[in-house]
């Protein structure tokens, strides 16, 4: 394979982006597409020059977060100048160097052999957190090596990522990963989240999973989304706009799997408020304290809600009436904030307290479920208690 001079240097830099890619330098000078800050810590590449200067991404080796963006182009060119499965342990020294902690990789379309071989280097470094985005994943992975050492991050958040592997791809994932050590996994926008159960292993020490932003999964996708008995130590569940119709579907689900999170966050789906008739009464898992339903377009407080919880959160709804002590759990910290019924005063007598059409709070306006992506977590705002 032929190399480039300097094959030290270079080669620490494509353990940043592509493993032992020899970029050559432009006869130009175009700007540089990537900027690292004067401390040392935030690393940013955004090659969208058509004829990228790879090397600039060398500074990226003394940060600690680093995020490369690939300029949405196809990877496969490279794998005829790389060798994807060469064992990297001759470099170990080098990779154990490198100070990323943080790791983005997106806007490409990459060979899995070039993914994988990739993952299988920094398995070697002390990368905790990776995040994978706006990426089309072509092709199958290798077979992973025999005595391999997967790559032990503690977070892992994927994107708008395709696979051509379809529902196995979380399992051959697996494969290049140390699942005992994975606590946060965070899926957005897949294509598919239908997942293949009998091959996927468990994840011991998985305590958070986010499927928020894939409007497409539903309650029915669930099924296929919390594979049964993969999540024992699962504690945090999101399913921000996730096409969900009722807390009581989730219920049964969550049933179904085996899964007993303490918070559950339903924020940004648009709810029904009832169940449908002969629907079995669920029984909410014991350790679910926190249930979140804020923008939810909720004219009523829903049936079929857990019997006590510590954290209720109703706000930036369409509630018209304050509700019913019969309508409620038994719960410690009610929020209600941004509803109507609450606003009806100030409404009249400010005339703008209250956003005509959509008749919620301004605030909660700005960040209904009818703009789209869910975008972070809501806090608890205005949290009133109940007797």
């Amino acid at each position: 394979m032929e190399r480039a001079p300097c094959l030290l240097p270079r080669l620490l830099l494509q353990l940043l982006l592509l493993l032992r890619i020899s970029a050559g330098t432009s006869q130009s000078a175009p700007p540089e597409p990537c900027e690292l800050d004067e401390e040392d810590i935030h690393c940013a590449c955004n090659f969208v020059d058509p004829q990228p200067d790879w090397s600039s991404a060398f500074q990226c080796t003394a940060a600690v977060d680093v995020k490369i963006r690939a300029g949405g182009r196809s990877l496969e060119p490279f794998l005829s100048r790389v060798d994807p499965e060469a064992d990297p342990r001759q470099y170990v020294d080098m990779i154990r160097a490198l100070r990323v902690r943080r790791l983005t990789l997106g806007a490409a379309r990459v060979p899995a052999p070039l993914l994988f071989g990739v993952l299988r280097a920094l398995a070697y470094s002390r990368l905790k957190e990776l995040t994978l985005e706006d990426i089309e994943v072509t092709g199958a992975p290798p077979p992973p090596p025999l005595g391999a050492s997967g790559l032990g991050i503690s977070t892992l958040r994927l994107r708008n990522v395709s696979w051509e592997a379809g529902g196995a791809w979380l399992a051959q994932l697996q494969q290049w990963l140390k699942p005992s050590l994975l606590k946060v996994l965070s899926i957005a926008q897949a294509p598919s989240l239908a997942f293949v159960c009998e091959q996927v292993l468990s994840f011991p020490a998985l305590t958070s999973l986010d499927l928020s932003d894939n409007p497409g999964l539903g309650e029915r996708g669930l099924v296929g989304a919390l594979c049964p008995h993969k999540f024992p130590a699962l504690q945090d569940l999101a399913l921000r706009n996730a096409g969900i119709e009722t807390p009581s579907g989730v219920c049964a689900r969550l049933a179904t799997a085996g899964v007993q999170p303490r918070t559950l966050d339903l924020s940004h789906n648009s709810l029904r408020a009832t169940i449908n008739a002969g629907d079995p009464k669920c029984v909410w898992p014991s350790a679910l304290n926190s249930l979140n339903l804020s923008f939810a377009g909720l004219e009523q407080v829903p049936q079929g809600l857990p019997a006590k919880l510590n954290v209720l959160d109703l706000s930036c709804n369409r509630l018209t009436r304050a509700p019913r002590l019969d309508e409620l759990p038994t719960v410690g910290n009610l929020s209600l904030k941004g509803n109507p019924f609450l606003l009806a005063d100030a409404a009249f007598s400010q005339g703008n307290a209250m956003n005509s059409e959509s008749n919620v709070a301004p605030a909660c306006a700005r960040s209904h479920l009818a703009v789209g992506m869910s975008g972070t977590l809501a806090v608890l705002q205005g949290v009133r208690s109940f007797a």
